[in-house]
This record gives C-alpha cells, structure tokens and sequence, in this order.
C-alpha cells in the first residue's frame, strides 16, 4: 500500500479587499474560477482526497469549499504561513492514507521541494504559484513513516493550465 498527498496552494486572493488583516483576505475573482477548476480536474484524474487538513485562513477555507471535493476538512492554525517542519510534522499525524494539505508560500514551496526525491519539470514548480497542486506518492502504508525526499511525483498543475493559461505567466 502507499500514501498519497494531495499539495495544494489556496488559490489567488484579493489584496485589494477590506479584510481587516491578512488571515481574512477572500479569493479575487480568478482565485473562485481557479478553485473551481481545480477541484473538476482532482475528481476527472481521480486524484480525490480522503481527508483534508488545511490553514484556516479566509482564501484557503474558500479554495476547499469552492474545490468541493466531498470531504469534510480539519482546519488548523499551524498551518497558517507554516514553514515546511510544520507541514512535515502536520502531515505525519494525518489519520488518511489519501490526504490533501492547504496552505500558504513561502512554506508549501520549501515541502513540496523538499518531501520529493525529484521535482517534476515544470516551470512553475520552484515558486510554486497560487493553486498549485502536487500529487504524490510515497511507499508505505502510514504517514508515521513519512520522510524527507521519499515522495514519487505522479502530477502536478496550476490553475492557468486548467484555465487555458500560459502556465509561464506570473501568478
């Protein structure tokens, strides 16, 4: 049996709103369109998640709802700008052998680096933009096993793929 993660960044969020801090800040426009088709294209390739475990900020609670992946999610603070040992360890206690993280840069590009053997080539992978996703695979059967640079990459996206976007573009 094997473990997959599911490594998402929230989708592209609104720095021109009123939120009174940056925890509150909602998804802009493209950022619900990004969401969205990032949850189509995670139920067409079968890339589903049996648990998610996501920050609590405002821009990654509107991602997991706006994927609608059918999922309850577990909304933890660590998570909020983790650095990429709070994301190793978060993960380690993950009940699911299929699970997805949600969270934020600089943190979610330093694990997404750092939890594979190789990267994939992909040009957007080193600064890992809003929305990106890695799907993952490592060879055992419980995330207590987890360990640095033990992860198979079988996919990664970013939203303008989905949306018909040059994947070059600044996010």
């Amino acid at each position: 049996m094997t473990c997959t993660l599911i490594l998402t960044r929230h989708a592209k969020s609104a720095w021109d709103s009123d939120a009174p801090s940056d925890h509150a800040r909602p998804l802009n426009k493209r950022g619900r369109r990004s969401a969205r088709a990032l949850g189509r294209w995670l139920r067409d390739c079968a890339h589903l998640p049996a648990q998610v475990i996501s920050s609590p900020s405002q821009r990654t609670r509107e991602t997991f709802e706006l994927m609608d992946l059918g999922v309850p999610g577990i909304f933890v603070e660590r998570l909020y700008h983790a650095s990429s040992d709070v994301m190793f360890q978060v993960l380690k206690e993950a009940e699911s052998p299929r699970t997805m993280i949600l969270s934020h840069n600089p943190g979610i590009a330093a694990f997404a680096h750092s939890i594979v053997s190789y990267p994939p080539d992909h040009s957007r992978f080193d600064d890992y933009p809003t929305g990106a996703t890695l799907i993952a695979e490592f060879p055992f059967d419980s995330w207590s096993e987890l360990t640095w640079g033990s992860g198979i990459i079988r996919d990664f996206i970013v939203p303008r793929e989905l949306l018909g976007e040059s994947p070059d573009l600044a996010a």
